[in-house]
């Protein structure tokens, strides 16, 4: 089942059709899609497509041998420039796109293998008509042994693709035989993951889904986090316990640290931490929209609805689970899922006004659209706006709140929305309401063009 991608599919077959030499690379985050992204693409042309492994470097110019005898006669290659050579032979006779899917373990086998893919580049493909993709999940490795100044293969790449989790639109069709709202909490916590996403059985209602999924030990997702996190890193207990903290609202650097609570366990040794996580996706530095990138009120949230599902509600209660309690688990958290989806339904509603087909219902064209939260001088205390979209040139904004609740939005939010707005000096103001349930009379009465109310069930 391949679902969305239209704009990846479309950019890959943009660099294919130049008619001349292209390596692009493609990364994202593990089950994010990218090995079948690259499939879809290739279907129809003429590839080699080669998947590392995690083994020697035998074992991978053995998988690389396989991959090119599916287009040529079958021999037996001594190293990999001498594989290159016969990918060279191919190309002379028709356009082939040559893929390395996993190219960080092919690399970490046999360190010489960027250098002499260099080598092949300078001096016979970058003259010809072939497309050359290397495609890793190993953020850290691809941007700077791949793309990075130091790395044999600086300068060679013509493009990249960052593979991105599919926003909430392309994810329901995943599980159309559910309500809006289910579809939204599916959602949420599979992150809009194509992998997870597939685990969702259309024929289970949502609860059996969830507790399948998480709730016991033999669910795909049970563990997942855990396994994602050893993958990639030496230190995975440290590292829990940073997603944790931040998981359950430690957002600031000083409350991580504080929460964590260890010997020698400081900011400055925080800070690294947190520059890995950032760095393979899993979490994200986040400033108040509109503020510069020297803004010192960053705060620190987890990228991913998965993660933070998990590390919310699975996590605390893993040894539980383990022993098969997973359903009394489920009954407890159940209430604290509506209180979770506050932060998805925020997401959704951005994605929402970054829509090309509503940019011609919005009273503007905007720059940037995001959080904010500061001080409010008036009142003297910490406000938050859940969703501020504005255009700076032409001092204009759009303050939106987002209730994901069961009961229907009073006049009291739009009063409230209201004067928070009144720190922001923009010429014009707009007031967008979102609602899961919908609106109470008192603030249904109050609607016009500057103050719109937006029901879930009709954003479409």
């Amino acid at each position: 089942m391949f679902v969305g991608r239209k704009k990846e599919l479309a950019a890959l077959n943009d660099f294919y059709e130049s008619g001349r030499f292209e390596m692009v690379t493609i990364y994202g985050r593990r089950r994010v899609g990218k090995t079948e992204l690259i499939k879809e693409f290739i279907k129809d042309k003429k590839a080699i497509y080669f998947l590392a492994i995690e083994g020697n470097y035998k074992e991978n110019l053995s998988g690389l041998t396989g991959a090119i005898h599916s287009t040529m006669a079958q021999a037996s290659y001594k190293d990999f420039g001498l594989a290159l050579n016969a990918i060279h032979e191919i190309a002379l006779r028709e356009k082939i796109v040559f893929v390395i899917d996993e190219y960080p373990y092919f690399a970490k086998s046999y360190k010489p293998v960027s250098s002499l893919l260099q080598h092949a580049i300078d001096r016979k493909f970058q003259y010809m008509d072939i497309m050359i993709i290397l495609c890793g999940s190993s953020m850290s490795f691809m941007e700077h042994e791949v793309d990075g100044y130091k790395s044999p293969l600086y300068g060679r790449r013509t493009g990249q693709l960052k593979v991105l989790p599919l926003d909430f639109d392309t994810s329901r069709k995943f599980f159309p035989e559910f309500s809006k709202q289910e579809q939204a909490v599916l959602y949420g916590i599979t992150g809009g993951i194509p992998k997870y996403l597939l685990q969702v059985r259309n024929n289970q209602p949502l609860d059996e889904n969830i507790m399948r999924m998480f709730f016991k030990p033999q669910g795909l997702l049970f563990e997942e986090p855990n396994n994602l996190l050893k993958q990639e890193l030496r230190e995975p207990a440290v590292y829990n316990a940073i997603i944790a903290a931040i998981a359950t609202g430690r957002s600031k650097l000083n409350e991580i640290v504080t929460k964590i609570d260890t010997d020698r366990f400081d900011s400055a040794k925080c800070n690294k931490y947190l520059k890995t996580l950032i760095n393979l996706h899993i979490v994200r530095k986040e400033l108040p929209v509109s503020e510069s990138s020297t803004s010192r009120r960053g705060i620190y949230r987890l990228n991913d609805g998965m993660f933070r599902f998990w590390y919310r509600f699975v996590y605390p209660n893993i040894s539980r689970i383990a022993l098969d309690a997973g359903e009394m688990v489920y009954e407890y958290i159940q209430d604290g899922i509506s209180g979770f989806m506050g932060e998805i339904f925020e997401d959704i509603c951005r994605q929402y006004l970054w829509r090309e087909k509503i940019a011609d219902r919005l009273p503007f064209r905007f720059n940037d659209c995001g959080r904010w939260w500061g001080n409010n001088p008036l009142l003297k205390s910490e406000q938050e706006i859940d969703l501020l979209a504005y255009n700076k040139k032409e001092r204009k904004g759009i303050f939106c709140e987002c209730k994901w609740s069961d009961e229907q939005v009073d006049s009291h939010v739009l009063d409230g929305l209201m004067n928070k707005a009144s720190m922001f000096f923009y010429e014009e103001k707009y007031y967008f309401l979102f609602s899961k349930t919908g609106f109470k009379e008192n603030v249904r009465k109050r609607a016009n063009d500057r103050i719109r109310l937006i029901e879930f069930k009709k954003m479409v």
